[in-house]
């Protein structure tokens, strides 16, 4: 250490004469230093006691410590008060729990009531006025079905199922199968996969497979599948046949809404239909049989309870696979509703995915159980 650590340089003005030098630990004059400061010549300064710490910027030792001229402080700066930690935000609010919301059926359930109960209406008048007014509603909502299917198909998946020769072919189905019986049904689905193979021909080949497929199978799965129906208005009790294929579907699809939408837990095919529980497929069953007995007990000649119990689980079960099946289509194809038609409803298709394939299936146990008649 070097003597600049126990104090001051001399400098001029110091006590004594001229031609004495500075005297050692002679104190310099002016203001920095008091008489009674002076020490004497026996004595001498005490060493100040230095922190082994470095000393780091450009801090100058003046013999009293050291003076900071940059970089951080180490000796004698008093020490800076910490400062002040920001504000720590205060806990939020517990929030009220919110009420469990309550299951929504997903549609507007006024505009499907009201379009449920015109479409009855006018089902049921010209099912016991005319026949053939009724067979003529058959007719034409195969005719918007077809449009429908097709319509999304060449959207969703580029396949052109030729419109025109279905539309004609599908029409005629019916009215062959009312007036020809199922002779008539297989010649008419016959000579419409025919006309639809040809009229695919006036196009490029380029989808021709894939066209064609499709139109054989929308004509099978609308036009031919309806066409039980005809069938089972040819009976001598035709308008209460229908009647009853009819209540037992929509009672079968309403037990299955309720108790599902009340008490279903356990999905019934998830990866096809999200909304379908076994809870619902239950209530279908219980429905459709309790109807199915009463319909063949009071509305069918010849039929018994027992018969309608048989009928009920059937019904059950084909409009259930009916629904799915649809529902498998319209994944495939990206869509939740096959149309808009209907208010509440979706399209024609919507109504007709478990009627369709009901239709064969009551038409087949009613000339088992009570004839042709």
């Amino acid at each position: 250490m070097n003597d600049s650590s126990w104090g001051a340089p001399p400098r001029t003005g110091y006590w004594g004469t001229p031609d004495q030098g500075p005297g050692r630990g002679a104190p310099p004059a002016g203001p920095a230093y008091d008489a009674q400061d002076a020490l004497l010549p026996s004595e001498t300064r005490p060493m100040p006691i230095v922190p082994d710490v470095p000393v780091s910027g450009s801090d100058q030792d003046d013999g009293r410590g050291v003076t900071r001229t940059g970089g951080p402080l180490f000796r004698d700066e008093p020490p800076q008060e910490p400062m002040p930690s920001a504000p720590q935000p205060a806990p939020a609010a517990p929030q009220p729990s919110q009420p469990p919301q309550k299951k929504s059926a997903g549609r507007d359930l006024g505009a499907a009531i009201g379009v449920g109960v015109g479409l009855g209406a006018v089902i049921i008048a010209s099912l016991f006025i005319v026949k053939a007014v009724f067979i003529g509603v058959i007719a034409v909502a195969v005719v918007v079905g077809l449009w429908e299917l097709t319509s999304r198909l060449q959207e969703r998946k580029a396949i052109k199922a030729p419109l025109v020769p279905l539309a004609v072919g599908g029409a005629a189905m019916v009215v062959a199968g009312y007036v020809r019986g199922t002779e008539g049904a297989w010649v008419a689905m016959a000579l419409t996969a025919l006309a639809v193979l040809v009229w695919r021909m006036t196009e490029p080949p380029e989808g021709y497979l894939k066209d064609v497929t499709a139109g054989v199978f929308a004509a099978f799965y609308v036009p031919f599948l309806a066409t039980f129906v005809a069938l089972m208005l040819t009976a001598d009790d035709g308008p209460q046949r229908v009647l009853t294929f009819l209540l037992l579907t929509v009672v079968s699809d309403t037990g299955a809404y309720a108790i599902g939408w009340r008490f279903g837990k356990h999905k019934l095919a998830p990866r096809i239909s999200p909304g379908k529980t076994r809870e619902g497929l239950v209530g279908a069953v219980t429905f459709a049989m309790a109807a199915g007995a009463l319909c063949m007990e009071f509305l069918i000649d010849g039929g018994a309870w027992w018969q309608g119990l048989l009928i009920g689980l059937a019904v059950a079960a084909s409009a259930t696979l009916g629904d799915l099946g649809e529902s498998m289509i319209k994944r495939d194809l990206g869509i939740k509703d096959m149309g808009t038609l209907l208010p509440g409803h979706g399209g024609i298709m919507d109504r007709l995915d478990s009627l369709l394939p009901t239709a064969p299936v009551v038409w087949l146990l009613l000339v088992v159980f009570v004839g042709s008649g």
